[in-house]
């Protein structure tokens, strides 16, 4: 255990949808956190969260560290920013849960990585599906042998969102692969039980013309085939923008079997009528769907901190995910396969 702590002071850096989330879960639903600040530039947004969660606010990460005594921050801003203010953090020997994608390339990984080695302190990164009950119970399923080895591992994520401006260049944003199927990513590699060794992606942009002049490049759909290093498949389908809810689904298919993950129905409730004959509500939003998800992660976050543990995601898995995203990336410009080495 953490010496003389039976609490852990968290900042929230990020005032957006996923960053309220992780301020809610600290601030409510986990004894061993006090949420005692939040950094959000947009002062509208920053005096909300103020006076729902009691906290100081801050304009920047900057002015948090130099005002605050932190053990923990949770990073939950635009990817650019991610490595400057991890690197900050760790130099002040603060913890940090940072929301994926881990960073934008392969080096700023590293250099996060390094930093918190150097700093002594814990990198978690936000991949809460790996502790949603149901993908939780479908990886024991595959590791007591339910299906037999397994072959093949698809993936898909479709959400109704409309990008932000900035996620129009993938320069800045690495696209959809990294925005969106970041998870499908990790969910592949947390269940295959390997890493991905080649990668072949087609995309295209369908539903945002608005991007088309300024950002040709910019994808609103993508699909990419995977090998994995142990001889396994894969696949993941990506979408942005879509009209019909909020779709996240796996499937796990084995030697004598095969697993589904996913639930697409917001609520456990069918309407029929001579009408409209069946018609049952859709998931919404990924805010519902992994609403005891993210609790879990946060709670995750503060007990390896607590008890001086391993993070369950580490920093290494977040790099491994921006690198598959970077060659997906890859193989969408240049029409072709891509393989991945994997350094240490």
């Amino acid at each position: 255990m953490l010496k003389g702590k039976n609490q852990i002071k968290v900042a929230v850096i990020g005032g957006g949808r996923a960053g309220l989330i992780h301020a809610g879960n600290l601030a409510f639903s986990i004894p061993e956190a006090k949420l005692v600040a939040m950094v959000e530039p947009d002062d509208e947004k920053a005096a909300a969260a103020a006076q729902q969660f009691e906290v100081n606010t801050y304009q920047n990460h900057r002015e948090l560290l130099e005002n605050e005594s932190l053990d923990a921050a949770v990073v939950v801003t635009p990817t650019w920013f991610h490595r400057d203010i991890v690197l900050d953090c760790a130099h002040n020997g603060v913890h940090i849960l940072c929301e994926k994608p881990m960073a934008i390339t392969e080096t700023e990984c590293r250099d996060m990585l390094q930093a918190v080695e150097d700093h002594g302190v814990k990198l978690q990164i936000g991949f809460m599906r790996r502790f949603d009950q149901s993908f939780l119970a479908a990886r024991q399923a595959v590791d007591e042998g339910h299906i037999g080895n397994v072959v093949l591992v698809k993936s898909l994520t479709r959400g109704p969102s409309i990008p932000q401006p900035w996620q129009y260049d993938i320069q800045a944003s690495n696209g959809p692969l990294a925005e969106v199927n970041s998870h499908d990513i990790d969910t592949l590699r947390w269940m295959a039980g390997a890493e991905i060794s080649e990668v072949y992606a087609v995309a295209g942009n369908f539903r945002c013309p608005e991007a088309a002049t300024e950002f040709p490049d910019f994808y609103d759909n993508v699909i990419m085939t995977c090998r994995f290093n142990n001889g396994c498949q894969g696949h993941i389908d990506g979408a942005v923008s879509v009209k019909y809810g909020y779709d996240a689904r796996v499937e796990i298919v084995g030697t004598e079997g095969v697993i589904f993950i996913g639930r697409t129905q917001e609520y456990d409730m069918v309407v029929v009528n001579g009408v409209k004959g069946v018609v049952t509500p859709f998931q919404k939003s990924w805010r519902t769907l992994f609403t005891e998800a993210y609790q879990a992660e946060d709670q995750a976050f503060i007990d390896c901190i607590l008890l001086d543990t391993s993070p369950q995601v580490s920093g290494r898995d977040g790099l491994e995910a921006v690198r598959v995203v970077n060659a997906g990336n890859q193989s969408i410009a240049e029409r072709k396969p891509i393989s991945i080495t994997h350094n240490p």
